[in-house]
């Protein structure tokens, strides 16, 4: 019995991303969090910095709920190497916590992102980004029950000892994290921005075993993105984001599972100057969950709220409720050197 309990843990551990059916935790307002999609997403805005926090609470229906926590920096700077060149500097950081065990995965992931322009008069660019840093994983033991901690009583029942002589080798696992991305962004027309990418994670397979003799490989991960936006009138505008993720093991051979994220927004400006915009839409996870978000733009302040409406095999259990997340952001510009044409020739996706 204490080895199924191990081999459950161990599951657990590597499954642990029920919200992009990935073995990474995601996020529902995942266009908010570019870094999770792409590392070459970084700087592909409108201005030159941008913060933005994220919080997630979800399954607390049915168990002891999940908890994740991010934040994430892009700083855009020109790079001087040729004429309206970028580099952009991002910083991701994340805590989540999972479960009865207090399953965590904390992540600190600086990026670099180098923008070369291709066209001046359509305003295009290529980015080519590495994003690399330290992961840690870890639980604590005495939150859980092992089966000898149950002793057997009169009339049938039972009590629970207030110890196990389970052993773990180790609790915690420490790795290094490496990913690239590479993308695309243009304008079809005035107005019209689309972006497309593509991006390799988890490049050198880390090790996330966390019991001797049972070694366990984190998988690459492959993923593709699209985006759209493309003005309806003077005040209104639509927005499209999809992302394709497949795990990939040895000679990069597909593996495990995929996934798909997509989300399709409106947006109004109220005053056709972007110091009032509300947003709404409907997001989807395939298999997962369907989403709907709310987002208000306020000067260079955007808060958003969503909500995952469970429809995955769990929902008889949870009465199709799965998390509630908010996201705050703030952007801005730099006050550069022809900062008035950097508003309009910069790598840049207006939502």
């Amino acid at each position: 019995m204490q080895r199924v309990y191990k081999i459950l843990l161990i599951i657990t551990c590597c499954l642990r991303a029920v919200p992009c059916l990935s073995q990474d935790v995601g996020f529902s307002q995942f266009y908010d969090q570019p870094l999770l999609r792409n590392p070459a997403l970084a700087g592909i805005f409108e201005g030159d910095l941008r913060f933005t926090a994220s919080y997630r609470n979800q399954w607390q229906s049915v168990t002891v709920p999940y908890r994740t926590f991010a934040l994430s920096s892009e700083v855009k700077l020109p790079g001087n190497i040729t004429t309206d060149d970028n580099f952009t500097f991002g910083l991701q950081v994340m805590r989540d916590m999972a479960g009865t065990s207090e399953f965590s995965t904390t992540q600190v992931l600086p990026a670099i992102n180098y923008s070369l322009p291709l066209s001046s008069e359509k305003n295009s660019y290529i980015s080519l980004a590495f994003m690399g840093g330290l992961m840690q994983q870890r639980f604590d033991p005495t939150k859980l029950q092992f089966n000898d901690q149950f002793v057997a009583g009169s009339n049938g029942t039972f009590s629970i000892a207030p110890a196990s002589q389970q052993v773990f080798n180790n609790t915690s696992v420490n790795y290094f994290d490496l990913s690239t991305g590479l993308t695309y962004n243009g304008a079809i027309s005035e107005g019209t921005d689309y972006f497309v990418g593509a991006a390799l994670f988890h490049i050198r397979r880390p090790k996330v075993g966390f019991f001797d003799g049972n070694v366990i490989t984190l998988n690459r991960k492959f993923a593709f993105n699209a985006g759209l936006s493309t003005p309806l009138s003077e005040y209104d505008r639509f927005v499209f984001y999809g992302d394709y993720f497949q795990q990939l093991g040895d000679r990069f051979k597909p593996v495990g599972i995929h996934a798909i994220q997509a989300g399709a927004l409106l947006s109004r400006d109220f005053f056709a100057d972007g110091s009032f915009v509300l947003t709404g839409g409907v997001l989807y996870r395939m298999n997962d969950a369907i989403i709907p978000v709310v987002q208000w733009e306020v000067g260079q302040f955007v808060v958003g709220v969503s909500y995952d409406v469970n429809i995955n095999k769990l929902s008889v259990a949870s009465q199709y409720r799965g998390g509630l997340e908010f996201t705050l952001s703030w952007r801005g510009f730099l006050n550069l050197r022809q900062s008035e044409r950097r508003q309009v020739v910069c790598p840049r996706f207006r939502r």
